[in-house]
């Protein structure tokens, strides 16, 4: 291919065809450096942002990584089998993330979906064709949680037809298990708001012979919870592979036992009997999720945090400087692990309140999000700002701060 250089060089070297140069046959890659990139959002008039926010699903997640890419454009140039590109996939990860089995989903949730589909029907396909019909069918129908992992996603479960019996002790627990019970969820983000810790609960099902599993979707970084889980002994986990593994937004994991995954590939496609066949990954996602797990794994973590901690202070250190203003980094022990700044005022002194910061640096150029807070308050993150973002966010913050006062 001509890089853009030898082609001047080549037109240059044609004197005598002057101006006649424009009007000659190009080559086609030629043709391809110069044409000019269509700049898609601006066409459709969507905003683009600073992200100072997080991975949050509304504001699309995380940025995928190149080499993640890299492996999503080398897969669109050929066909090759599903099964078989899950096959080879699932069984890389699996040794990565230290499970029997695993499979690229379309994102955690649906991995709940599939992960207790598998354990319901086991390989029995005509009770994969009845789901989520469970009635006279013989399967079991319900699922134990504790009521301080009580959140919306948990409708992952209950889409398989089951009910979502909530517990709060071991005692209630013991009493609520019966001859229904299919599986015992964990829900890690929350671990904090339950009785039961993650050991016990695997315990627990041990005990009574019932799978058990956990919902860890944004809870890498640290990395060791990739597969820490995984060693406790959860039956089946899974994760979003679209926040910190920056891989495709709308792939995920699930990790567990073997015979869970194989039970729970019957209810995906490119099967259509199923429940499951709206939840389709394409071989693009698989690659590029597999090569997300893989960078992941293999990034120096310690270097990674230590620039994360850097961002922070640089904002930090811009925004203190004003009257007023209060600031302190947090860690979130579970979920979304990483340092974030919490800036805060005293609304005496600076007139101006959380939400209307936030609207003036979204309809501020450059546009950036950031998180809310209080009456008088942000949040800011860092770990999905592209390099020297840091210093545009807290410029910006500091100017309508400076305003304010």
């Amino acid at each position: 291919m001509l890089s853009r250089r030898k082609l001047i060089q080549r037109l240059s070297s044609v004197p005598l065809l002057g101006g006649l140069v424009g009007t000659l046959p190009i080559p086609a890659e030629a043709a391809a450096l110069a044409a000019p990139k269509r700049d898609l959002f601006r066409e459709l008039g969507v905003r683009t942002f600073i992200n100072a926010a997080g991975t949050l699903t509304y504001m699309t997640g995380s940025l995928m990584h190149d080499e993640v890419l890299d492996a999503i454009q080398y897969a669109s140039k050929e066909f090759c089998m599903l099964d078989e590109l899950e096959d080879k996939v699932g069984e890389r990860i699996a040794k990565l993330v230290h499970s029997e089995a695993a499979v690229v989903t379309s994102g955690a949730f649906s991995g709940m979906t599939l992960g207790l589909a598998g354990i319901l029907t086991g390989m029995d396909q005509k009770k994969v064709e009845q789901l989520p019909h469970l009635e006279g069918t013989g399967m079991k129908s319900e699922v134990i949680c504790q009521k301080g992992h009580e959140i919306v996603y948990n409708h992952a479960l209950v889409n398989t037809g089951c009910k979502m019996v909530y517990i709060e002790t071991v005692e209630d627990l013991e009493k609520a298990i019966n001859e229904k019970t299919a599986l015992l969820h964990f829900l890690h983000i929350q671990s904090d708001k339950g009785k039961i810790r993650h050991e016990e609960w695997v315990a627990l099902g041990k005990k009574h012979n019932i799978p058990t599993s956990i919902d860890i979707a944004a809870d890498v970084p640290p990395i060791e919870n990739l597969y820490k889980f995984n060693d406790m002994g959860f039956s089946f986990v899974v994760v979003s592979g679209g926040k910190a593994m920056r891989g495709p937004q709308s792939a995920g994991l699930l990790m567990g036992k073997k015979d869970i995954i194989a039970a729970a590939r019957l209810h995906m496609p490119p099967r259509g009997f199923n429940i499951g066949r709206g939840m389709k990954v394409n071989k693009e996602e698989i690659l590029g999720m597999y090569v997300a797990v893989e960078k992941f794994l293999a990034q120096d973590f310690a270097k990674t945090w230590k620039s994360w901690e850097e961002g922070v202070a640089h904002v930090e250190n811009t925004v203190k400087t004003i009257n007023g203003i209060k600031t302190e980094v947090r860690v979130n022990p579970l979920g979304n692990h990483t340092p974030s700044l919490r800036i805060s005022w005293d609304p005496a002194q600076l007139k101006i309140s959380g939400k209307q910061l936030q609207e003036a640096l979204r309809n501020g150029d450059p546009s950036i999000e950031v998180g809310g807070g209080g009456p008088s308050s942000i949040g800011v993150t860092v770990w999905m700002l592209k390099p020297g973002q840091e210093k545009i966010v807290a410029r910006r913050i500091k100017e309508e701060l400076s305003k304010a006062v």
